[in-house]
């Protein structure tokens, strides 16, 4: 991040939930904050303060004096298309725009702004609290210096893979886009469950909520994979081989889960065209 100063910036597109988390991420990794250009109309009250306290750059609309090392549009995707072209008078020989806007393809993202190297990534909502992790993909003018930053800035907020095939992003984002509401969903069901098993609300579920706090904290740190994980915790014949038998049987989890995941999946074909 040391070529992003005052002269070729970053020039980040929005500080809400996910702009904000990245701006965050990227002041808390060392990135100078004159280095940075934010554009937001209004951004959240904690991102002003942020930007005030650390003496960055904050216009409303694209400024018309200078050429960005780094565009990161962080809007909400029903207002990307509206945005990008205002965008265009920022890019030069060397910036490489990078987008976190759901739905948005690299060919309507370069619709929209112009030729450019343009990152097409989603990421997902535990980048939030520096857990995330965010999928990437290219097109041909991005250059291996500028996917080496792309991927450094990435990284602030959560782990970075990165796939050759666009089309693959849709399966992403089924997955690990979305996936943090599936989580949530769990914790729902399972707090439901043991409220119908007669514990009492509130027990119900601190328990749902820890056990999967716990079990997440436990898969982050162990090098063991899930199947491993699984039957470490499952005796034979016990509580949790019963419980398995419904969740792992033919009318259980991966079922649901196979149905889920294609339905984002196809949800997301659906709004990128």
């Amino acid at each position: 991040m040391t070529d992003l100063r005052a002269a070729t910036p970053l020039v980040l597109v929005g500080a809400g939930k996910m702009g904000g988390a990245m701006l965050a991420g990227w002041l808390e990794n060392g990135l100078d904050p004159k280095g940075v250009v934010l554009i937001d109309p209004a951004p959240p009250p904690e991102m002003a303060e942020l930007i005030a306290g650390r003496g960055m750059t904050h216009v409303t609309a694209p400024p018309s004096d200078l050429k960005a090392a780094v565009i990161v549009v962080a809007v909400k995707p029903q207002v990307a298309d509206a945005v990008l072209p205002g965008l265009a008078g920022l890019v030069g020989p060397g910036t490489v725009v990078v987008s976190v806007a759901a739905g948005k393809t690299l060919e309507r993202l370069e619709a929209g702004i112009g030729p450019a190297a343009i990152v097409r990534s989603m990421p997902n909502t535990p980048a939030q609290v520096g857990r995330g992790i965010t999928v990437a993909v290219a097109n041909g003018r991005v250059t291996t210096p500028q996917k080496v930053l792309v991927t450094a800035l990435l990284a602030a907020v959560g782990k970075v893979e990165w796939v050759a095939e666009e089309a693959l992003i849709d399966a992403v984002t089924a997955v690990s886009g979305s996936g943090p509401a599936y989580v949530f969903h769990l914790v729902e069901a399972m707090a439901e469950a043991g409220r119908r098993a007669g514990l009492p609300d509130a027990l119900a579920e601190k328990l749902a909520r820890a056990t999967v706090e716990g079990a997440g904290e436990l898969l982050y740190q162990s090098p063991l994979d899930p199947a491993t994980l699984r039957k470490n915790v499952t005796s034979p014949n016990g509580t949790t081989a019963a419980a398995l038998a419904v969740l792992m049987g033919e009318a259980g989890l991966q079922p649901i889960m196979d149905a889920a995941v294609a339905a984002a999946a196809r949800r997301s074909r659906e709004l990128a065209g």
